[in-house]
């Protein structure tokens, strides 16, 4: 595997761990991958963690087949603390050494608040979902993404959304969460199910072979392909 190193503008120690770790072939892996989730914990915008989480899970599926997940090390949560505290200094010129701008103490502790709510508001609406109450999850995902607009949280109101038949709804939260992470995989199969629903067969096809480039052997999208290709 070609590891390429890319430039974060965080330049964290923890991205650094990741590359190497993703240098010893096979038994660091996991590492690395647990490593990349927990840098989009503090920055999910950062690319070359999107990236290595996208090389991590096909090396692991191919290592450790479709179970690979259960194999896993506990990811390390994150506080929200930590998650609010990076800001990425704007473009300026070369040689200036003026400081990132920080927002005031009092907007701080607020944005952290609000992304705390968010979160719990999230983890509420997964229980939810656990009891089978998708319309009540809806509306604590719906809460939630008022506060913060997490990828997670789309793809898991898309999820609530098939549920209950509100395919172009689903579809849209779906579309949302890939403005945010344009290979999340979740986002990927959920919007082509509910294009499928909405006979949009081209575009559900599409999209699943957009998420196979990135997990080719992902059964539950090669079973999907097939039927879209009966349709």
């Amino acid at each position: 595997m070609t590891i390429v190193k890319h430039q974060s503008p965080l330049n964290t120690p923890l991205l650094d761990r990741c590359v190497l770790r993703e240098m010893y072939i096979g038994p660091m892996y996991s590492l690395a991958y647990v490593d990349y989730k927990t840098v989009l914990q503090v920055d999910c915008s950062v690319q070359a963690a999107h990236d290595g989480v996208n090389r991590m899970t096909k090396a692991l599926l191919e290592k450790d087949g479709v179970n690979w997940r259960q194999k896993l090390p506990t990811i390390p949560r994150v506080p929200v603390s930590a998650q609010t505290r990076w800001s990425i200094p704007s473009a300026q010129a070369p040689g200036a050494s003026t400081a990132p701008a920080t927002a005031p103490q009092g907007e701080q502790d607020q944005t952290a608040a609000g992304m705390e709510r968010a979160r719990m508001l999230k983890e509420e609406g997964n229980e939810l979902v656990k009891k089978g109450n998708h319309r009540k999850a809806v509306e604590k995902y719906s809460e939630s993404l008022k506060l913060n607009k997490e990828c997670a949280t789309y793809t898991n109101r898309a999820l609530c959304y098939l549920t209950l038949k509100q395919y172009k709804e689903a579809a849209q939260d779906c579309t949302e969460a890939l403005k945010l992470y344009p290979k999340n995989v979740k986002a990927l199969y959920r919007r082509a199910q509910a294009l499928k629903e909405l006979k949009d067969y081209k575009s559900s096809i599409a999209d699943i072979k957009s998420l196979l480039k990135t997990e080719p052997k992902n059964t539950a999208a090669l079973r999907l392909l097939q039927e879209l290709n009966r349709a």
